[in-house]
This record gives structure tokens, C-alpha cells and sequence, in this order.
């Protein structure tokens, strides 16, 4: 899948990590009256040494010591093969691992216990744009927008921005963007395929607006000033490519943008 900004390394920070359910969030067993305050003596023995493992399971996960999580996780499940929360990080784990029909079981599992956990319908539609599966993909990463109170909706529209790009679909990717954008403008992929975008269909003005946001933070990369450069150049603002091209020398100096700035490439 062809998408932009170092997309590889950025949606597996910010689509995979954290993405599993907090081993504190509802249980399918002994769930207590709705209108009840859930403590301790709730939680029945199982599900508690289960959410402790599946604890252990998510922090060898976020230190990259995949087989150990998927140790653990084998453990947890053995303890309380009901936990959705469990089943949602074993998908992530083979993703890692590159077993997709494993991670997409898991994912399924995950939803038959809860169908509206919606970090799994984010890690699950994610995993269907992997295989090219844009429409099925596309479609539940909105069903994970529509969940009340879900915590990760600007990363979820990006990764449907970027799905939507493989797909061919550059409207309706813009609209993503723009709303992740709207959700959290820190977000840099969100930032960078929207001032793409606009620039592309030569909405100047808007696309310089948010690819100087993002060169003016510590998150700009060669490919954003060369982006930047390319939408100063088009508006006329010569003083302002060479500042960029500056940077870009200092700082990437053996890049690809370089090496097209070198050659005055702005087109390619």
C-alpha cells in the first residue's frame, strides 16, 4: 500500500501501540448490576490473575518482546478464555509477527465477545486495508468512529484517510484527514496528506497553512519540507523555499528530497 510520510513506521505507533482495550475495561463474567459501583470484589479470581498477565502481555509488547507478549497471552487465555481485551492484543501481536490469518481470527473472537469494542474494530479494519480489503476496511473503521465516548477518533479518521488513499479514494481521504486534523492537530500524517492534498488540487492557501504548521514543529522531516518548498514555490515565495532548502540540506543532506531539489524536480 502506497501512502506517505514515513507511513510504515508512523501507523504502527500510532494504529498498533495502544491500541489494545485497557485490561481495566468491562468483562464479559461477572459483570456487576448496571447500576452498581464496580470495585475490587467484583472482579471474579480468574478474570482478575487474567487482566494482570494480559498487563505483563501489553508492556513486553510496547518493548518490542513480541514472543513473550504471545507467551503471556497464551497464559491469560488459558485463565479466561472470555476476555475480548486478551483476544485484541493477540491480533496486534500477529500482525507483528506477519501471520495475518491469526491476527484476523483473534480480531474476530474479539468482536463476537464484544461487537462494539471499537480499538478492535480499528486494529481489524486496519488489517483488512493491509490485504487490500478497502471497502470492508473503510467501512468498519466508521463503525469504530460511531462508538460514543471512543477516545481514539483522530487516529482511527487518519488510518480511513489513509485506506482510503490506497484505494484511490482522494476526496473522501481529504475529509478524513481534515477531521482527524480537527480532532487533534498534532497529529503529522493527518497534517501531511492533507497539505498534500490540497496542493495537489490547488487549494494553495489551506495547504500552506498546515504544512507550515507542521514544518514549524519538531515533527518535520524531509518529506515535509520538500512539501513545504513545492507550495512556497507554486505561491511565489522564493525567500521562503530557500529557508526550507536550508534545512533540508542541513538536515537531510543524502535524502531523495535532496537529491530532487538539487535537480529542481518540484514537478516529479
Amino acid at each position: 500500500m502506497c501512502v506517505r510520510f514515513n507511513a510504515v513506521i508512523w501507523v504502527l505507533l500510532l494504529a498498533l501501540a495502544g491500541c489494545a482495550a485497557s485490561p481495566e475495561g468491562s468483562s464479559q463474567a461477572g459483570k456487576p448490576p448496571a447500576d452498581s459501583i464496580v470495585t475490587a470484589s467484583d472482579e471474579p479470581e480468574n478474570r482478575r490473575r487474567a487482566r494482570v498477565r494480559l498487563e505483563l502481555a501489553s508492556g513486553y509488547f510496547s518493548e518490542g518482546k513480541t514472543t513473550i507478549a504471545l507467551d503471556e497471552i497464551k497464559q491469560v487465555l488459558t485463565l479466561d478464555s472470555n476476555y475480548g481485551e486478551a483476544f485484541n492484543l493477540r491480533g496486534l501481536i500477529y500482525m507483528r509477527l506477519g501471520d495475518q490469518r491469526q491476527a484476523e481470527d483473534s480480531f474476530r473472537r474479539a468482536l463476537q465477545l464484544n461487537s462494539r469494542d471499537a480499538d478492535t474494530l480499528h486494529n481489524y479494519a486496519w488489517l483488512m486495508c493491509q490485504q487490500r480489503r478497502y471497502s470492508e476496511s473503510i467501512a468498519m473503521f466508521t463503525q469504530a468512529n460511531a462508538i460514543p465516548l471512543y477516545g481514539g477518533q483522530s487516529k482511527t479518521y487518519m488510518s480511513r484517510g489513509l485506506c482510503e488513499l490506497a484505494a484511490g479514494q482522494k476526496a473522501q481521504a481529504e475529509t478524513s484527514f481534515a477531521r482527524s486534523y480537527e480532532l487533534d492537530a498534532s497529529n503529522p500524517i493527518s497534517g501531511y496528506n492533507l497539505s498534500r492534498l490540497l496542493f495537489e488540487r490547488g487549494d494553495l492557501q489551506r495547504a500552506q497553512f498546515y504544512i507550515r504548521r507542521l514544518n514549524n514543529s519538531e515533527l518535520s522531516n524531509a518529506e515535509t519540507l520538500w512539501l513545504g518548498m513545492k507550495v512556497e514555490r507554486r505561491m511565489g515565495n522564493s525567500q521562503v523555499v530557500e529557508q526550507l532548502a536550508t534545512q533540508l540540506r542541513r538536515r537531510y543532506p543524502q535524502s531523495s528530497e535532496m537529491k530532487s531539489f538539487e535537480r529542481g524536480a518540484f514537478d516529479e
